[in-house]
């Protein structure tokens, strides 16, 4: 896909501006706090409906402002889509609206018209980190993908808050606890099934992108299911392990069983990258996990998604820089920030961005 016109009013610093991006490698260079990572994430709002920066909608309304609005114009497979995110303030929070070629939608009906795959300076903890960062990068990716999964993955959030709250309670309704556990067996077994097909596409295609920019492999990604099931007995796996845990979820009042629980196993030449990479060699396996997300979300999408890349090449010493621009020379269209001169990026368009205002530089 393609982001043909992005125009943005009131959005962080940019009072206003209307863009018109170019295919392939598009750069923003500049100081720091001029707007580049701002106008990242407003393209990636655009395409998710979500800052990859806060959980705070209203951080994204410029100072003084009432409202923000990210609208523009993208060429998919199916034609030509119009999108647009509105940000309303509302007391001390906000509310957000969305519209899909002038028509208003839930978010439901708007994630995953324009896809995106993002990697930011945090991305680089995927790794070392918790699970819960290699749960989001599955989430984000399948949610996109897949509206049934984001429907699924809100259901078992639900359902999950509900116990939790009925475990915590004085009175405890051993039958209700009974109906919450066969509403999550049912909606986290479709959780799963996606996890581990999504994951077996993305450890392949991780492997390949490792071994363009190391040596020392093969990277190996593996889905990691907090109940280990069969090819097609996820439900009833699930269901028998939380009958088992019963006792143990009352002592502690909490849920312990579930996808909520899942993580990626991500190892190196037969070893756990957490114990035993070096820092070089996870930020590199990083980089080969979100060079094979862009790759998964491509053949599985049956298009190219945006590629949004934040300030990453400052967390990345020279030999690795060079690995990962050439990894990304081809991609269709991509978006990146940097304190680097335009001569880093041969053949992109860059533009210099001073106090939210674009010069076109080269």
């Amino acid at each position: 896909m393609l982001l043909e016109h992005l125009s943005l009013l009131d959005v962080r610093n940019y009072a206003a501006l209307e863009f018109e991006p170019q295919a392939g490698l598009n750069v923003f260079v500049g100081a720091n706090a001029q707007g580049k990572s701002n106008l990242l994430e407003a393209i990636g709002m655009l395409g998710t409906g979500r800052s990859f920066r806060t959980s705070r909608d209203g951080e994204v309304i410029r100072a003084g402002a009432d409202a923000a609005t990210i609208s523009g114009r993208a060429s998919v497979r199916g034609g030509t889509v119009h999108l647009a995110c509105g940000i309303v303030r509302l007391g001390s929070g906000a509310r957000k609206r969305y519209t899909v070629n002038g028509t208003p939608v839930r978010y439901a009906g708007y994630l995953g018209r324009a896809r995106v795959v993002t990697f930011v300076p945090a991305d680089l903890e995927l790794v070392a980190g918790p699970p819960a960062r290699r749960r989001a990068l599955l989430n984000a990716a399948l949610s996109q993908e897949r509206p049934a999964y984001y429907a699924a993955l809100a259901r078992y959030g639900s359902y999950l808050e509900q116990k939790g709250a009925l475990l915590r309670s004085a009175q405890l309704d051993l039958d209700l606890l009974a109906t919450y556990d066969d509403g999550l067996a049912t909606v986290g077994a479709a959780l799963m099934t996606a996890r581990r097909d999504y994951a077996r596409a993305l450890a392949v295609a991780a492997e390949r992108a490792y071994g363009a920019l190391a040596a020392d492999g093969p990277l190996e990604v593996a889905y990691a299911p907090n109940v280990e099931f069969a090819h097609d007995d996820a439900r009833e796996a699930l269901a028998a392990r939380m009958v088992a845990a019963r006792s143990l979820e009352l002592a502690r009042r909490t849920p312990l069983v579930g996808p909520h629980r899942d993580d990626l196993a991500v190892r190196l030449a037969g070893k756990s990258l957490v114990a035993f990479g070096s820092q070089g060699q996870q930020r590199t396996a990083v980089l080969a996990l979100k060079i094979g997300e862009y790759g998964v979300s491509t053949e599985r999408g049956g298009e190219p998604p945006l590629l949004l890349l934040d300030d990453v090449l400052s967390e990345l010493d020279r030999l690795r820089q060079d690995a990962f621009l050439h990894a990304i020379g081809g991609v269709e269209q991509a978006f990146v920030t940097a304190t680097a001169e335009a001569e880093r990026f041969p053949g992109a368009a860059t533009y210099r961005i001073e106090l939210a205002t674009l010069e076109r530089v080269a």
